[in-house]
C-alpha cells in the first residue's frame, strides 16, 4: 500500500467515523467536513477527479451545516 492510498484509506474512515458521532457537538461536524476535504484532495490526487468534486461539495455542506449548528448553540 503507497502512502496515497493509505491517506485515502484513514481520511474515509475519518468520514465515517466523524459522521457516526455528528449528534454529539457540532465539532463533529466540523471535522467529517475537514474528513471529506481530505477525501477530495485525496480524490484529486488520484486522478480521480469526480470523486474529488464530490467530496469537495460534501465538505461544504458539511460546513454549512456546522455553521448553522454553532449559530444556533450558540
Amino acid at each position: 500500500m503507497d502512502i496515497l492510498t493509505l491517506f485515502g484509506a484513514i481520511a474515509v474512515s475519518l468520514m465515517l467515523l466523524f459522521y457516526a458521532l455528528e449528534h454529539r457537538s457540532p465539532a463533529f461536524v466540523l471535522a467529517f467536513a475537514a474528513a471529506c476535504a481530505a477525501s477530495s484532495a485525496y480524490g484529486f490526487a488520484q486522478g480521480a477527479w469526480p470523486f474529488g468534486v464530490v467530496e469537495a461539495v460534501w465538505a461544504g455542506v458539511a460546513s454549512r451545516r456546522w455553521w448553522n449548528r454553532r449559530q444556533a448553540t450558540g
